[in-house]
């Protein structure tokens, strides 16, 4: 298994645009939006990987920097904290179990982060980082 790590960070706002957010809208491959379902960012061309580790440390080192990049534009206080977010991070990634995080930020700005779990057990799509043939496409890691 590896992980792969995506972001967003738009108008909070556009999230409630659903049926671009789901993979059988024809709009879904081309939207800068999140899907629905976190699973399925693995359906999102490969361009929109931020990172694949095949450790699950990297997967929440990089969740750690996401967050500490954004940390300062939260609307509210986090009530949980980055200690306990990695905690559980640690446990669900190591049991297969992807990690999305969402947070409102100032200026009705939302940002969302998450490590998707690669092969996927709650999604049947195949690995973005895998060339398609004659595709060119090779797999990224950080």
């Amino acid at each position: 298994m590896h992980w792969h790590a995506y972001t967003w960070i738009g108008p909070g706002d556009d999230r409630g645009r659903e049926a671009e957010r789901r993979p059988d809208s024809p709009e879904f491959a081309t939207s800068p939006l999140p899907p629905m379902r976190t699973g399925d960012w693995l359906v999102k061309p490969a361009s929109r990987i931020a990172g694949t580790f095949s450790q699950v440390q990297d997967a929440t080192a990089w969740l750690a920097e996401q967050y500490k990049a954004a940390e300062g534009l939260f609307l509210h206080p986090d009530r949980i904290g980055l200690d306990e977010r990695l905690e559980q991070a640690r446990d669900l990634l190591a049991r297969g179990v992807d990690v999305q995080w969402g947070e409102w930020l100032t200026g009705g700005r939302f940002i969302t982060v998450g490590v998707v779990c690669c092969p996927n057990r709650h999604v049947r799509h195949r690995c973005p980082a895998v060339p398609r043939r004659g595709s060119g496409q090779s797999m990224g890691t950080s």
